[in-house]
């Protein structure tokens, strides 16, 4: 049975392993390849500014997934400004698989801009102020620890009177667009290019998702 609940400080270490499986085989399991900085940015800011709407799902002592949310994304940093620290902080420019992610980033930047093209950037909108990271262990997928998540988070927002919540994905990462849009999200917007990130060769393409309760 699984069972879901809030985050307590004696998760944050197996919460970071399970920062490392849970995204493996996804076009996002890994941006630049320096898995602490990655972890700063999607896990521990939700663990140190926003615990009360970090969830995870046990099973049977274990966690399998967990679900970082926030409420009001006036209130907590930005994720171009949580990146901007994290290559500050970690000295990215100066480890070669960061410094090469960078570096590609740059060049995407310049090829859109030259073409026309829109890149991806920060969602702000005062209509849909929560967001949400979801991530489950790859043998807990199917299982409902999802959904159950999900769940939880869904009951939040309406506890605290949310008027609604966005999330960021891919567009190539259909699994995970077919799901959000199965629990009551909506496809938003454009598809922007995401700078620097490749899967499978390929670049991807942001999914801005909403919700309303």
């Amino acid at each position: 049975m699984t069972v879901i609940r809030t985050f307590a400080e004696g998760d944050r270490a197996e919460l970071r392993r399970l920062f490392r499986k849970a995204g493996e085989g996804a076009p996002t399991a890994s941006m630049w390849g320096h898995e602490e900085s990655e972890a700063a940015i999607y896990l521990k800011a939700y663990m140190d500014l926003e615990p009360e709407s970090l969830f995870v799902a046990e099973v049977d002592g274990v966690l399998v997934g967990y679900l970082a949310g926030c409420l009001d994304h006036s209130r907590f940093p930005r994720e171009s400004e949580r990146i901007a620290r994290a290559i500050r902080r970690y000295r990215l420019m100066l480890r070669p698989r960061p410094a090469a992610f960078l570096a590609r980033s740059v060049l995407d930047l310049t090829r859109a801009a030259l073409r026309g093209e829109p890149t991806a950037s920060d969602f702000t909108d005062d209509r849909w102020p929560a967001h949400l990271h979801i991530n489950v262990l790859p043998e807990a997928r199917g299982t409902g620890a999802s959904d159950e998540l999900m769940g939880a988070w869904f009951r939040r927002l309406r506890e605290n009177g949310s008027p609604g919540c966005h999330l960021l994905t891919l567009a190539e990462n259909t699994r995970a667009v077919r799901f959000f849009e199965r629990v009551g999200f909506a496809k938003y917007g454009s598809n922007p290019l995401v700078p620097g990130i490749r899967h499978d060769g390929r670049r991807v393409h942001q999914q801005t998702m909403i919700w309303n309760p």
